[in-house]
C-alpha cells in the first residue's frame, strides 16, 4: 500500500477514535485529555496497533498545536498585563523552582544516577505543561478568571527560565567547555528580549500587519508570524510555546479577536494531535517498571506545584477557591519535561531517566486533569466555606 494512502487510513480512523473519546468525555463531564493518552498509548511502540505511516505527520501536528495553544492564550491578555502578571509572580517563581526543582534532582541522586541526571530530573519535576495548562483553562471555561493570570506569570517565568536552563544542560550533556554554555544562554536571552521588546512597544504596528476583516489573509498571516517567530525561538534554545505567546501578546484589538476566532479550530485539531502523540511516543512496556516511583514523585510534587500556584494566587489577591484552582492547574507537567529527560538519556546519563520521566508526565497530567475540577465541586466549597467560617469565628473571640 502506498504510504500516502496509509497515512490517510491511519490519521482518518485515529481521528474517528478521538471523536468518539470527546463525545464519551463530555458526556461524563470531564477533560478529553486521559482519553487522548490513553488512545496515544493503544497505538504507539508496545500498544496494540502501532501506527508507522502517520508518525511524522503527527509528531509536526504536535508540535503546532502547543504553539496554538500558547498563541491564542496570548491573544487573551496585552503586553501590558503581562509584565504586571511577571512583576506579581517573580517571587512564586523562585518559590517555583525551589520547592519543585529540589525532589526531581534528590531521587535522581537517590538512585545514584550522578550529577547529570540530577539536574536532568530537577527540571522535569520543575516545569509545569504550557500545553496541558492551557487546554485546561479553555476546557474549564476559565480564561477570564481572576487566578488566569497568576497561572499564565508562573508558565511564562518556567519557561523564559528555560531559556537559560536548556542551554546549560545542552553544554552539560555534551561536555562544552563554560564559554560555550554562557554563548548559548546570552543568545537564547537575548532573543527573549527582542520578542518581549517588540510586543511591548510596537505591538500595535504587528496588529497593521493583517486585515481584521479578511479571515482567510489573517488566518495565513498570524499562523504564519506565530510558526515563524516560534521556529527561530526555539532554533536559539528558547521555547517555541515562549515565542508563540509573545506574538499572540503583541496583537491587539479587533485583529486579535478576529484571529483568536479564526484560529481556534485550528488549534482545537492540533491540540487533540498533541497529547496522542504524546501517548504515542510513550513505550507502555518501559513504564510498568517506572510507576510506583514516578507516582511518590508525582505526589510530592503536585503538592509543592499546588502551594506554589496558591502563593501565585494569593499575591495578586485572588481568594481561597482561585488559590486551589491555580494550584491543582498548575500540576501537570508535559513536553518540555520529556525535552529534557530526552537531551540527558542522549547523553549517556541514566537511561531509566526516560521510561521514569515520561510515567512521571502521564501521571501529573492526568492527575491534574481531575484536580484541576475539585475546587469547583460543590463538596470542596462547602469545606473551604466552613473552614472560612471557623477561621472568622476565631478571629472574633
Amino acid at each position: 500500500m502506498h504510504d500516502t494512502t496509509l497515512l490517510l487510513i491511519e490519521v482518518g480512523a485515529l481521528l474517528l477514535v478521538m471523536s468518539l473519546a470527546g463525545r464519551l468525555a463530555a458526556r461524563i463531564g470531564m477533560s478529553p485529555i486521559p482519553f487522548y493518552l490513553v488512545i496515544g498509548l493503544a497505538f504507539g511502540e508496545g500498544g496494540i496497533v502501532p501506527l508507522d505511516a502517520s508518525a511524522e505527520f503527527l509528531e509536526a501536528g504536535s508540535e503546532i498545536g502547543v504553539i496554538l495553544l500558547l498563541a491564542l492564550l496570548g491573544l487573551e491578555y496585552t503586553a501590558n498585563e503581562l509584565f504586571d502578571s511577571l512583576k506579581s509572580t517573580r517571587a512564586a517563581g523562585l518559590l517555583d523552582a525551589l520547592l519543585n526543582a529540589v525532589p526531581g534532582a534528590l531521587v535522581a541522586l537517590m538512585l545514584g544516577w550522578g550529577p547529570l541526571a540530577a539536574v536532568a530530573l530537577a527540571g522535569v519535576t520543575w516545569v509545569s505543561s504550557s500545553g496541558v495548562v492551557a487546554m485546561l483553562l479553555r476546557d474549564l471555561g476559565r480564561l477570564s478568571n481572576r487566578e488566569t493570570p497568576a497561572i499564565l506569570g508562573v508558565l511564562v517565568i518556567e519557561d523564559l527560565a528555560m531559556a537559560f536552563y536548556l542551554p546549560v544542560l545542552s553544554a552539560l550533556a555534551v561536555g562544552a567547555t563554560f564559554l560555550q554554555g554562557a554563548v548559548g544562554v546570552g543568545i537564547a536571552v537575548g532573543v527573549v528580549c527582542i520578542i518581549l521588546f517588540v510586543a511591548l512597544r510596537h505591538g500595535h504596528l504587528v496588529s497593521r500587519l493583517f486585515p481584521a476583516d479578511q479571515y482567510e489573509p489573517l488566518l495565513l498571516g498570524v499562523l504564519g508570524l506565530t510558526m515563524l517567530v516560534a521556529g527561530l525561538a526555539a532554533q536559539v534554545n528558547v521555547s517555541s510555546a515562549v515565542g508563540a505567546f509573545l506574538v499572540g501578546i503583541a496583537l491587539s484589538g479587533r485583529v486579535a479577536a478576529n484571529a483568536s476566532r479564526v484560529l481556534t479550530p485550528l488549534r482545537d485539531l492540533f491540540a487533540a494531535t498533541f497529547f496522542v502523540f504524546f501517548g504515542i511516543t510513550s513505550d507502555s512496556s518501559e513504564l510498568w517498571p517506572m510507576v510506583l516511583p514516578a507516582a511518590l514523585l508525582a505526589v510530592v510534587t503536585i503538592a509543592t506545584k499546588a502551594v506554589t500556584g496558591a502563593f501565585a494566587a494569593r499575591r495578586a489577591g485572588v481568594g481561597t477557591l482561585g488559590q486551589w484552582r491555580a494550584g491543582f492547574t498548575l500540576a501537570p507537567r508535559g513536553e518540555f519535561s520529556i525535552v529534557i529527560a530526552g537531551i540527558a538519556v542522549a547523553s549517556g546519563a541514566a537511561p531509566g531517566l526516560a521510561p521514569l520521566a515520561t510515567a512521571y508526565v502521564l501521571i501529573t497530567i492526568i492527575a491534574g486533569t481531575f484536580l484541576a475540577r475539585v475546587p469547583d465541586a460543590a463538596w470542596f466549597r462547602a469545606i473551604v466555606r466552613r473552614r472560612a467560617d471557623r477561621v472568622a469565628a476565631a478571629a472574633r473571640s
